[in-house]
């Protein structure tokens, strides 16, 4: 039932900022006029349409509603990209920034206020004792877009609320609500990648080993798993430095990565592949083609798009089934999800192409990449990538920032956040991978048995990266347990203390419950693989 208190009615102020400055108006209909630039406000079937026009540059739009929480109510916020450890219920929290959606809950009452996915903005919310606002950053880079003739709709607004059930199904209903068309993989996914012992020291040979390994790990499983060869491949990777492309061959260590898949594949395991898309240091490379930011491809060129998916079809011919596109979020905008808070990048700069917004050029590099491989019947994971914006453009996201194959703490704190709260999304946005089990000597396996299992139980794709031969026979029985159990992605454990704790250790599937030590005995430990808390910062339009 949609909430007709709140988006069934125009908002009563609408922000234009522009590069004159910043300019307010009461809203005047269902079109207002503020700075040159026009505002249209469409209900839809599905909520309300906001379409700008513009015959000046534009940066941000924003709308402003009354509306009262109640004081005891707890709200939940989304991130910009991958979740950090740092997602969880609050008190109403006015400078929070609450990017894409919000959930409000009090008692047995959740309400959703979010955008449908693939916006043509970047979107956040704010909450505060006297109402709600939504800002929709529509700039080109750190510049105001130059729309031209376009009418743009920049994003349909939902709100539901939902009565009865628990705070976790309200969250997952909403998420299905904002994003009714995901492409999701056939069959569940799972496997292994190696980056979490190896971090990009490794070769062919050793990928057919663990191949070999994963294959005895998986043994009698019908669905079989994936080995994804991850950082490490590419032709001019340097380890701890560039780790770019060209991405056309392989290094000495991968001196052929045709026959590389096949290999595996002869193991009856799929081949994966990880690649960088849009950061390229070849000389020889025009100017006119880099990001000015930071020299990174831009892809609102025509012939860097056409690059693009030239190295995605030589990723398909060569045969590898899984293409995992990492980095493009951090090389489109220069900062990490954390550091968007709310601005995606810094001012003063500007892709090729002016006319389209920094949502639009998203959006159009995912479809490039998602189209090219979906001509071979190649699964795409986006890493380091917009979920909001790649709803529908990919079978499968990470959802979190990285986990650790050295320090318990980091898999802690960003793994198990990243799946409790982003866990809503799985199947409604794309099929969700909260990362790898980093099985080496420096974690102990009580924990990693833990955190395996509970992916597996959650439902979502499980990526082991394990050391060859460090478990112990029951061990790997455990191991195997959780992999065969993850291969069909039939249970749906879900965190029951979520309203409580931002790493929630209790979680329930119906009747059964599973209760988890995540905690070493001496408490959190720091190194400089730790994560650290991330504040929250007011928006300065």
């Amino acid at each position: 039932m949609m909430n007709e208190q709140f988006f069934l009615q125009t908002p009563q102020l609408v922000t234009v900022v522009n590069d004159n400055g910043r300019t307010s108006k009461r809203c005047q209909g269902q079109q207002t006029t503020v700075a040159e630039t026009k505002v249209a406000y469409d209900l839809t079937a599905q909520g309300a349409a906001v379409k700008i026009s513009s015959v000046v540059p534009v940066s941000f739009v924003r709308l402003r509603w009354k509306h009262h929480f109640d004081s005891q109510a707890q709200f939940l916020a989304d991130e910009v990209e991958r979740g950090y450890g740092t997602m969880g219920w609050q008190k109403l929290t006015p400078n929070r920034i609450m990017p894409w959606y919000f959930m409000e809950n009090h008692g047995d009452t959740t309400t959703g206020y979010g955008v449908m996915t693939q916006p043509n903005a970047f979107c956040f919310w704010q909450a505060d004792p006297a109402g709600i606002t939504l800002i929709m950053d529509v700039r080109n880079g750190g510049s105001s877009v130059e729309l031209g003739d376009r009418q743009l709709t920049l994003a349909t607004m939902v709100s539901e609320k939902y009565v009865h059930v628990t705070s976790f199904v309200a969250t997952q209903r909403f998420c299905h609500l904002m994003s009714p068309h995901p492409v999701l993989p056939k069959e569940p996914v799972y496997g292994s990648n190696n980056w979490y012992y190896a971090y990009g020291r490794s070769s062919a040979k050793e990928i057919v080993s663990d191949t070999a390994y994963l294959k005895g790990l998986t043994a009698g499983i019908a669905n079989r798993p994936f080995m994804v060869i991850d950082d490490g491949w590419q032709v001019d990777h340097v380890i701890d430095g560039y780790n770019g492309g060209p991405w056309r061959a392989g290094n000495a260590a991968f001196p052929d990565m045709g026959a590389l898949a096949q290999k595996i594949v002869d193991q009856d395991v799929k081949p994966g592949i990880w690649f960088r898309p849009l950061l390229d240091h070849r000389e020889g490379i025009p100017d006119s083609w880099r990001n000015p930011l930071n020299g990174a491809l831009d892809p609102t060129v025509p012939a860097v798009l056409d690059r693009v998916k030239g190295d995605v079809a030589q990723l398909c011919k060569w045969g590898y089934q899984l293409i995992k596109h990492d980095f493009t979020t951090f090389d489109l905008f220069g900062r990490w999800g954390f550091q968007m808070r709310p601005f995606v990048t810094t001012g003063g700069w500007h892709f090729f192409n002016k006319t389209l917004t920094n949502a639009e050029v998203v959006k159009q590099l995912y479809q490039a990449i998602y189209s090219t491989a979906a001509h071979y019947h190649t699964v795409i994971l986006g890493c380091n990538t917009i979920g909001h914006l790649g709803a529908g453009l990919m079978q499968l996201a990470r959802i979190g920032d990285d986990t650790s194959g050295k320090v318990w703490e980091r898999t802690r704190q960003i793994g198990i956040n990243s799946l409790a709260f982003r866990l809503p999304q799985d199947q409604a946005f794309f099929s969700i991978d909260a990362d790898c089990v980093g099985i080496t000597e420096q974690i102990d396996w009580h924990y990693n048995r833990q955190w395996a299992q509970l992916v597996a139980e959650s439902g979502t794709v499980l990526f082991i990266s394990a050391v060859p031969g460090i478990l112990t026979a029951d061990q790997r029985q455990e191991l195997h347990k959780s992999l065969a159990l993850d291969a069909q992605q039939s249970s749906h454990f879900t965190p029951q203390d979520w309203q409580l704790i931002d790493c929630p250790a209790e979680w329930v599937n119906g009747n059964q419950v599973r209760h988890y030590d995540w905690y070493e005995p001496t408490g959190i430990q720091f190194s400089d693989d730790t994560p650290r808390s991330i504040p929250f910062y007011s928006i300065a339009h």
